[in-house]
């Protein structure tokens, strides 16, 4: 016989001389009609106090009435027949970058149930020409951290991940800031040059800024992430894995049940993590948060029409 059990971060709260009340994972408190079954059976059965077959519930009269209450319970979420999938288990995730941040990340993904690699910069290019494999669109990730500015070209060949459905996520520190930029993981969501973009469009000092990136600067003086500041950055990172692989098992599901362009609804929920660019300050560990949108792409310039001349022969007008 399955029991359930109370999922995770759900409670039932005993008012005294009152009913039991169902605190639900978001925090909001909702009374139980238990009918003719006690606040005690409810909680025997769903805290697995008890064992099949013990409690005058389990073959009394209130037998019926208390499965009804329990599926009840598994129908709104807040109680499982079985433990529940961590929220990375069937990803893999390839990390590389500088050792200080990729430690952190293959930590906290692989604590979440993520199958964790590691990559190198030419496996990444591998990954980027590689036919599309349906059997991995949106269960494959990269993640690249870089404790420095990011040296022009290094991330143009990972910017085609997305084309190939495998999720591409970076951070890169500048300075006392580290930037996390927006998870992408399909054709049209922000890459790294739409944000190299975006980032001289939005500043005055659009040289300036073009010149460091391109490595004109003084030698580095930190602050490098320290275990705290680098335990954050892996925790944000690990975050929007997380809500990258729900979108993908949401769209999953209902592809499942016949609703293929139902997808919508998926990304429409991860619009935030696509469209977020997040700057850490590592000297107090304050954190900023800036929509950002995908560049378009230019429209080639018309061909020079060619003009006759009074010789007869054509040539280019400029």
């Amino acid at each position: 016989m399955t029991r359930s059990r109370l999922a995770p971060g759900t409670g039932i709260v005993t008012v005294p001389g009152g009913a039991p009340v169902l605190r639900t994972s978001g925090g909001e408190f909702l009374r139980i009609d238990t009918g003719g079954v006690t606040g005690e059976e409810l909680v025997r059965r769903l805290t697995g106090e008890g064992t099949p077959g013990e409690g005058a519930s389990d073959e009394g009269a209130h037998a019926a009435e208390l499965a009804r209450l329990v599926q009840a319970f598994e129908a709104a979420g807040h109680a499982l027949s079985t433990p529940p999938r961590p929220p990375l288990a069937g990803r893999i995730v390839h990390v590389l970058g500088d050792p200080v941040l990729t430690a952190p990340v293959a930590r906290c993904a692989g604590a979440e149930g993520a199958e964790v690699h590691r990559i190198t910069p030419d496996g990444v290019a591998e990954l980027a020409r590689a036919a599309p494999d349906d059997g991995a669109e949106g269960r494959v990730a990269v993640v690249w951290c870089l404790d420095s500015p990011v040296p022009d070209g290094l991330w143009d060949t990972a910017d085609r991940l997305p084309g190939r459905r495998i999720a591409w996520l970076r951070c890169h520190r500048e300075g006392a800031h580290s930037w996390i930029e927006p998870l992408a993981a399909a054709p049209g969501d922000v890459t790294s040059r739409h944000i190299r973009l975006r980032r001289l469009a939005a500043t005055a000092a659009h040289r300036e800024l073009a010149a460091y990136w391109a490595g004109h600067r003084t030698p580095d003086t930190g602050p490098h992430p320290t275990e705290a500041s680098a335990a954050l950055i892996a925790a944000l990172l690990t975050a929007d894995l997380i809500a990258w692989a729900e979108a993908e098992a949401e769209a999953e599901a209902e592809a499942g049940e016949g609703e293929g362009a139902g997808a919508g609804t998926s990304r429409a929920a991860v619009v935030p993590v696509r469209r977020r660019l997040r700057r850490i300050d590592l000297r107090d560990l304050t954190l900023t948060e800036h929509p950002v949108l995908p560049v378009p792409d230019v429209a080639p310039l018309p061909a020079p029409a060619a003009v006759r001349t009074r010789a007869g022969t054509a040539e280019a007008r400029p």
